[in-house]
């Protein structure tokens, strides 16, 4: 049985739960335990503090964890990203009072910069080039220049909303974070590493699924060969033969993004009744 981590509350934990379930594994969560195992696949979740999470799975505590990729470059040793899974996007910024002088990284210099991710946030400013005093810091990270701790912070942004409640403005971006799978570099067990194998196919096609849609279309005949040469898909479109003479109905796979920049192509080619339709697992 496979043990994974992931995170005990908060918007990563509830992402995390959803796409193990539209991998069609259930997990009872919610009722304060720290452990426990899932319908559907053998999968024990272990519900931990986020900063606690890289060790456990170092340890052997556990084989994999979701997590996000901001905790992977601040202690990630011995750690790789498996998958990227695409939800729980966020930042880890700079920022500075609104009032303050300093207005980019070159101004940091010899400045003080209160933070929880002092590897990321050193490795940045050694790039740039810039030597300042850190502070590390755990929770509350945003009150430290109103109280005179520092001058600046670096810390996790999604929205923003909480930078500016504490009168801060958001000045540089050091690294862009998403939710990820992350596991060990190495496992010890070739059936261990079959159920990884098998638990990465399900996310795969579940992420391949979320971000391609099924696209259905009527067109004459004459139409065809244009309208095939628009549409984007994983192979080619099926074409079948309408009842109305002369006309045929394409299907095909797109990538949701890329419709709202083709659509007006399509229907000047001569597509009609065009259909989109959600596909809920995708198997390349």
């Amino acid at each position: 049985m496979l043990k994974i981590a992931v995170q005990k509350s908060g918007r990563l934990l509830e992402e995390s739960i959803s796409i193990l379930r539209e991998c069609g594994i259930h997990v009872p969560y919610g009722d304060g335990r720290l452990k426990t195992e899932a319908n559907g696949f053998p999968l024990e979740i272990y519900f931990l503090r986020n900063s606690d999470i890289p060790s456990y799975l170092r340890d052997g505590v556990v084989d994999l964890a979701i997590l996000g990729t901001n905790m992977l470059a601040e202690n990630g040793e011995g750690l790789c990203n498996i998958l990227p899974l695409g939800f729980s996007k966020c930042r880890l910024s700079l920022a500075t009072m609104k009032e303050s002088s300093i207005h980019n990284v070159k101004d940091l210099n010899g400045k003080r910069i209160a933070t929880s991710y002092p590897v990321s946030l050193q490795k940045f400013l050694q790039a740039n080039n810039v030597q300042a005093q850190i502070h590390e810091i755990s929770g509350s990270v945003e009150i430290a220049p109103a109280i005179g701790l520092a001058d600046a912070i670096c810390d996790i942004v999604s929205s923003g909303s909480t930078l500016m409640t504490n009168g801060l403005s958001e000045m540089e971006v050091v690294l862009r974070s998403e939710a990820a799978l992350i596991g060990r570099n190495n496992y010890d067990s070739e059936i261990q590493a079959q159920w990884i194998k098998k638990l990465v196919f399900r996310l795969q096609s579940v992420l391949a699924a979320s971000n391609s849609k099924y696209i259905l279309l009527n067109a004459p005949n004459e139409s065809i060969t244009a309208i095939c040469n628009i549409l984007p898909g994983m192979k080619s479109p099926t074409i079948l033969p309408l009842a109305q003479e002369g006309w045929s109905s394409l299907h095909s796979v797109i990538d949701e993004q890329k419709f709202w920049d083709i659509i007006d192509e399509l229907r000047t080619a001569g597509a009609e009744g065009i259909l989109i339709i959600p596909i809920e697992k995708m198997i390349r």
